[in-house]
């Protein structure tokens, strides 16, 4: 651990690239942005890992840690002592045991003061979750919230102190510019991306094309996105057959690409320059944060979603559309206005690029280079 007058050292416990999830991401574009904040900051991850030695790491990751290995954390309790302030994202599903209980015998062994971003804080926890989000929170020196919603939660579900929770946003890179590629066809394009997998409301999607077909031109639907892994591991590809299936049984094959690929950040970037509406047909009704949402707005984009937390936060401000859940007429109507109604998808987009502004990884590790600060200056100062 480095004295304060030097460079901030910031250990980040997380999934990382190569790794295929949305916190891995999360997490590489923050260290990123911190670094761009601070320079001088020294930073390490610890990549949270189901099996040891499977993935081949960037330089900036310092260890693994094994999900269901009391080793495995005693190790990197050990690497992490080396560094000013931990910041770990929390998800039930990335650490071992039963609901991912293996992170609060971790958080136990832990020296530097102690940062937790939970990116999933439920409405109606199981005892186990609401136990692991509690234990975790008291023994942090900051919790972050990533919306309005999950600040409220954390103080009236769970107890944290208010003084303890700071909100910042998840953060997304600033999209505003011209599309660099053409993609065909031309018009009327609808995007959804992200890993596949049940809950992810795809098939509603879908029959919502079929509702659309009288419109000249028809909208295309793309959907981006590899199967997750955790799901491809238990179930194979079956949801993606079932997607292709549900189209082609509605006459809607033609209009509804799924593609097969995970993109870089580049490319699914540009794929968000070119669609004229952004979809998120979720099931969930807990969503507290998705970091598709915030990349849509980040982008200028319309959205249409459906009526989970964060949507509802998000684009009640006016850039965008919230339709109920498992609902394909909604979700058609929805898009109609879109496409139809003069003017609204010009409003729309502009209040999602000003939201765009507050939402930018720079203002986001700003805000948490601050937190860390705030974090090991008072761990000192209660040290001393």
């Amino acid at each position: 651990m480095s004295p304060l007058s030097a460079p901030l050292s910031i250990g980040h416990v997380s999934t990382y690239p190569p790794t295929k999830c949305g916190i891995a991401n999360f997490t590489r574009s923050l260290i990123a942005a911190i670094a761009k904040s601070e320079p001088r900051a020294r930073q390490g991850v610890v990549s949270c890992v189901d099996e040891p030695g499977a993935l081949e790491h960037p330089p900036e990751v310092v260890c693994e840690l094994v999900a269901g290995s009391p080793e495995s954390r005693s190790v990197v309790a050990s690497a992490l002592s080396e560094f000013d302030v931990v910041i770990l994202q929390h998800e039930f599903g990335i650490f071992g045991g039963d609901d991912g209980d293996d992170v609060v015998d971790l958080v136990t062994q832990l020296e530097p003061p102690l940062v937790v971003v939970p990116h999933t804080v439920p409405s109606k926890p199981t005892p186990e979750q609401r136990e692991i989000l509690d234990h975790i929170c008291e023994d942090a020196n900051a919790v972050v919230a990533l919306s309005g919603v999950a600040e409220a939660r954390l103080v009236e579900d769970y107890g944290v102190a208010p003084e303890c929770i700071r909100l910042v946003p998840h953060g997304a890179t600033l999209n505003l510019g011209p599309a660099t590629v053409e993609h065909e066809p031309r018009g009327r394009r609808v995007l959804t991306w992200g890993l596949l997998g049940p809950g992810k409301g795809i098939e509603w999607g879908i029959e919502a094309m079929a509702n659309l077909l009288d419109l000249q031109p028809p909208p295309h639907y793309v959907v981006l996105g590899q199967t997750h892994p955790k799901v491809r591991k238990a179930r194979g590809e079956e949801y993606r057959e079932a997607l292709v299936e549900r189209a082609r049984a509605l006459g809607v094959r033609e209009l509804v690409t799924i593609e097969d690929r995970y993109s870089d950040t580049n490319a699914l970037l540009d794929e968000i320059r070119v669609a004229d509406v952004v979809l998120l047909p979720y099931d969930s009704r807990d969503q507290i944060v998705s970091g598709v949402l915030t990349d849509a707005l980040a982008s200028g984009k319309p959205v249409v979603a459906t009526r989970f937390p964060q949507a509802l936060e998000l684009l009640g401000k006016g850039s965008g559309i919230t339709v109920p859940h498992e609902d394909p007429e909604a979700i058609a109507a929805a898009l109609r206005r879109v496409f139809t109604e003069p003017g609204l998808a010009e409003r729309l987009a502009a209040v999602a690029r000003e939201q765009a502004q507050s939402l930018s990884w720079a203002a986001i590790g700003r805000a948490y280079h601050r937190l860390a600060l705030e974090a090991a200056h008072e761990h000192v100062g209660v040290a001393r």
